[in-house]
């Protein structure tokens, strides 16, 4: 598989505080990456080093198979764009003016192609409008645009649903999904707003007091939060000899629980094991999303 990211063993320390310890991770080309944690977990943090804008006390990352210390990392790192924390608009500019702007810093030999990015993230009629009277949704989507400039294969989105209305979120969540698909950009989104990540992000990484606790993609996340019914019996083994009369599909948790998958009939099941003489003792439906997910992982709360 190929990265666009690799981080191994990367800290980075303030005094006696590590931001960021021991964390190692990796981005799949194409895919959309969701940075899980909550805040003050180090999420900002590790954006800020892998843009550049920190170096990391120990440890290290490569970018497009670029070392960071290597030579080659300044020409590498045209390739990504990034909005972390607040998108970095002038805001007595119009949008045009921002991204004309963003054009001359990128030393880009003219202007073209900026029309297509007004356009890509719907704010073509605009106009003569200034940045601070746009909507914080608005402000959002254009610094976006910004961090297209000079076509980018990697985006790097610092809570970019953060504080925006229903609407704002769903413009937000299309963008990033019309840019992934269309234009095959790949994505590393941090959020603490676990509902709207599940419904854009490919692989998850989950980031807890700096660490990374977990990687996982987003099939093998839907398998581990299936919906299901927990089982607790006397006997297993006679639980699955009886499972698999019924042709049900289920997975072994202990010497006396097991998870069933799909339609379950309960009086049919204990019937069944009632010939097997095995008792049920409980039973109780199972249905874990990302935030169930990610409390079970690290404990406490999501949305701290």
């Amino acid at each position: 598989m190929e990265y666009v990211l690799t981080a191994n063993a990367l800290k980075k320390q303030y005094r006696h505080f590590y931001a960021i310890n021991n964390l190692s991770m990796s981005i799949p080309r194409g895919s959309i990456y969701g940075l899980v944690g909550k805040n003050g977990s180090g999420k900002t943090t590790l954006m800020r080093v892998i843009c550049g804008l920190q170096e990391p006390t120990y440890g290290g990352y490569t970018l497009f198979g670029v070392y960071y210390k290597a030579k080659a990392i300044n020409k590498v790192r045209r390739r990504m764009g990034a909005v972390v924390e607040t998108p970095s608009i002038y805001l007595d500019m119009t949008a045009e003016d921002n991204l004309k702007e963003q054009y001359r810093v990128l030393g880009l030999p003219s202007y073209e192609g900026i029309d297509e990015l007004l356009g890509l993230v719907g704010l073509s009629d605009t106009g003569k409008k200034k940045a601070r009277n746009f909507s914080l949704g608005m402000k959002q989507r254009l610094g976006i645009a910004i961090a297209l400039c000079g076509r980018p294969d990697f985006l790097a989105l610092d809570e970019p649903v953060n504080g925006l209305d229903p609407q704002g979120i769903v413009d937000i969540r299309e963008l990033i999904i019309k840019l992934n698909r269309e234009y095959q950009i790949t994505f590393l989104i941090s959020s603490h707003i676990l509902s709207e990540l599940s419904r854009l992000a490919t692989h998850f990484g989950f980031i807890d007091k700096g660490y990374m606790v977990k990687e996982i993609s987003a099939s093998e996340l839907e398998a581990a939060c299936r919906k299901c019914v927990r089982l607790n019996v006397t006997d297993v083994n006679a639980l699955s000899r009886v499972l698999d009369n019924l042709n049900l599909e289920y997975s072994i948790i202990s010497g006396c629980e097991a998870d069933v998958y799909g339609y379950v009939s309960v009086t049919e099941l204990v019937m069944a094991l009632a010939k097997e003489n095995c008792e049920v003792k409980s039973i109780h439906e199972k249905d874990e999303d990302l935030e169930n997910y990610y409390i079970n992982l690290v404990g406490g709360g999501a949305n701290e």
